[in-house]
């Protein structure tokens, strides 16, 4: 049987098979056929068109979109929704003046987060965690990026990443796993870096390619953090375990992570709150895909990524929302639209293709996600009653979404 919407006032992210991203000026373009139709078969998008072009077919399961908008779900390719408890003690030590760096040093942030999932049971983390999942699914996510890094021993790490494979069994949501281990330098390594970089390289990595439980590995490369070095060392041994890396960088300081970054064919470079020419300059040589984060920057307080300089010096850029108990405790992919155009200058055009088809390339699946598309994957948002697309990012703080379509199934 055929699951079929008519009469859809805009159909949205329309592209032919092939293409994976967007960049530069083709950002401003967002290709969209008015009322349309759109044919669901088994969990794929078979057909779509004009109304002109429809005809039923006998047992057609028939959807009226009048006045309804259909995009592809959001594809939301930074989060670390694995985490226990929540850090809302820390949000109001920032109202009364402390910075983040401030609350790291005092053993908050990310050494907090540590601690409590250290001392939370899987099936526990399994709970709290499926439990975001499923409002996330609710806002339209479709498709995401999870990372480990709040365990930082072996055992943690080896823990979360179980949970995220959990994740990926139970919920219809497309799931992709980043091994972490090097977010942050646990306290009792605080004298010896060294070490720990040993211990992600040596006892971490072996175990997890051993279970087979991750597909990608990132490194927080930031001062306070893990340096050049650090990250080089860690990079070069997860090449040995055929992993692509996923770069936190550029978020406080520009010190040269990006054209590492792009030395080692990373998939994405997140953050880049800050940047310089000589990292856009690296960036346009390579197939790296630079993705923005505001929710974290609308969270902290600090400056946004420059889309506007990504954008108009031909480059691609990806929108994720850095989901976690820290600097961004939501996953709301419609704010995350929304801050881009409001914040970052971004069109409704560019946020939309960022969030989407540039998100579904920065998790490494744009062959089945990220735009409508014969042969893709139906996960789908169904809107509220709108006239145009510019609504969703336009009306901030609102649930566009009337219902989701996962593998073409309604999520109930």
């Amino acid at each position: 049987m055929r699951t079929v919407f008519i009469n859809i006032r805009e159909l949205l992210q329309v592209r032919p098979q092939g293409q994976k991203s967007v960049a530069g000026d083709a950002m401003k373009t967002l290709p969209k056929i008015n009322n349309a139709f759109l044919i669901v078969q088994n969990d794929c998008i078979s057909d779509f068109g004009s109304m002109t072009n429809f005809r039923a077919q006998n047992g057609d399961e028939i959807i009226d979109a009048t006045d309804r908008l259909i995009l592809p779900c959001w594809c939301d390719s930074h989060s670390h929704v694995v985490y226990a408890g929540n850090r809302s003690q820390e949000f109001v030590d920032r109202i009364n003046g402390l910075s983040y760096e401030e609350i790291a040093k005092r053993g908050g942030g990310i050494l907090n987060s540590a601690k409590t999932l250290q001392n939370t049971s899987e099936d526990d983390l399994f709970e709290q965690s499926i439990d975001r999942i499923e409002k996330l699914i609710r806002l339209g996510t479709g498709a995401l990026e999870i990372k480990s890094g709040y365990g930082l021993t072996t055992d943690a790490e080896l823990k979360m990443l179980r949970v995220i494979r959990s994740i990926k069994h139970h919920s219809e949501l497309k799931i992709k796993s980043t091994f972490l281990g090097a977010h942050a330098v646990p306290e009792q390594y605080k004298t010896n870096k060294v070490a720990y970089v040993d211990l992600i390289i040596n006892e971490m990595l072996p175990k997890i390619s051993q279970e087979n439980l991750t597909d990608f590995i990132d490194v927080f490369c930031e001062k306070g953090y893990f340096d050049l070095v650090d990250t080089k060392r860690i990079l070069t041994a997860a090449k040995n375990y055929n992993l692509k890396s996923k770069i936190h960088v550029n978020q406080f300081n520009t010190f040269g992570g990006v054209k590492l970054a792009v030395d080692f064919n990373a998939l994405t470079v997140d953050h880049l709150e800050q940047l310089e020419d000589k990292d856009i300059v690296a960036l346009k040589n390579s197939e790296t895909m630079p993705v923005a984060l505001p929710g974290c920057s609308f969270f902290l307080g600090i400056p946004y990524t420059p889309a506007r300089e990504l954008i108009n010096a031909g480059l691609p850029l990806a929108l994720a929302s850095d989901y976690n108990p820290g600097s961004s405790p939501s996953g709301n992919m419609n704010f995350v639209v929304s801050l881009a155009c409001i914040k970052m200058n971004m069109t409704p055009e560019e946020a939309i293709n960022a969030a989407s088809i540039n998100g579904a390339y920065a998790m490494g699946i744009s062959e089945q996600y990220g735009s409508i598309t014969r042969g893709k994957k139906a996960n789908l948002i169904l809107t509220k009653k709108m006239r145009s697309y510019n609504q969703i990012p336009y009306e901030f703080g609102n649930n566009p979404v009337h219902n989701v379509m996962l593998n073409g199934q309604f999520i109930e």
